[in-house]
Order: C-alpha cells, then sequence, then structure tokens
C-alpha cells in the first residue's frame, strides 16, 4: 500500500496520524490514503464507540502492535479522528503500513 502522501507527526508519546473512517462498511479494511489521512472501513455501527474500538483493532493488527499502545485523540464522534500511536516513530509506523496487504 502507497503510504509515503500521509501526513504524521512524531510526539515525545509515538507517533500521531490522522484517520478518515467509514463505519458500518462491508467488511473491516484499511482502504489507503487520502488527502494526507489513512482511509479505513469498519464493519462495526458507530454507536457506544463500537467503530472506534474497531478501528484501533484494525490498526494495531496492521502495525503489528497491541491495541492498548493506541489511543484515540481526536474525532471520537466524528468520521475525522486522530490516533496516538505510542512507542513508534512516524518512519516506523509508514514502512508497517506499506508492507500491510
Amino acid at each position: 500500500m502507497d503510504v509515503s502522501s500521509l501526513l504524521l507527526a512524531d510526539t515525545p508519546e509515538g507517533c500521531r496520524l490522522k484517520l478518515r473512517v467509514r463505519a458500518g462498511a462491508r467488511r473491516d479494511q484499511i482502504v489507503g490514503a487520502l488527502g494526507g489521512a489513512l482511509k479505513v472501513s469498519v464493519s462495526a455501527p458507530p454507536e457506544r464507540g463500537r467503530a472506534n474500538q474497531a478501528v484501533l483493532e484494525l490498526l494495531a493488527k496492521a502495525a503489528g502492535i497491541p491495541p492498548a499502545r493506541l489511543r484515540l485523540i481526536a474525532g471520537a464522534a466524528y468520521p475525522d479522528k486522530s490516533v496516538l500511536i505510542e512507542g513508534l516513530s512516524s518512519e516506523d509506523l509508514r514502512r508497517r503500513l506499506a508492507a500491510e496487504r
């Protein structure tokens, strides 16, 4: 997957990633980069945090890290979200996502 256009930000805690999420999709998948954000589809409904949890689990699996190292930092109730991936640099994340698929 081409992730060269993702806008990633390194922080002291790890890497910040912007997402564009489609909840209630047919299947869980990382679609690709869209306008600097990572486009993600999850089948979970957008209610009671189910879609957010599904997004974090999908990203953790793609990055090869435990879901506990991902934290939703903005956009809990919106399609545009920001996630903090603790202990991972932007280059490490970019490399892991590029190897996905």
